[in-house]
């Protein structure tokens, strides 16, 4: 269900109205202050780039066209699944069939 499908109490109609209303005349406020939003981008960056690192990797043609093929089935971008495998196989949840 999407968000703007889900039924509303009377409280919740009453803030979501209010909301809208201070944010069409521009009086939404928030407390966000400059130096904590700085603050918490920074914490962001040093963790987003702590969590992943580009890497360089060289394939068979036909190798990648069928990786990008499997991907597009599964609705995923390649390196997406291309990094859930190499996660599933460090994790020990992959394993070679013989």
């Amino acid at each position: 269900m999407k968000f703007d499908e889900t039924p509303l109490d009377d409280e919740e109609r009453e803030i979501m109205e209010a909301f809208d209303k201070a944010f069409d005349e521009g009086t939404l406020v928030s407390h966000l202050t400059p130096e904590r939003k700085a603050e918490l981008e920074e914490i962001a960056r040093t963790t987003l780039a702590a969590r992943r690192k580009p890497i360089s990797l060289r394939l068979p043609v036909e190798d990648l066209e069928r990786l990008k093929a499997r991907a597009a089935e599964l609705g995923m971008p390649y390196q997406t699944l291309l990094a859930s495998i190499v996660h599933q196989y460090v994790e020990g949840r992959l394993v070679e069939r013989r």
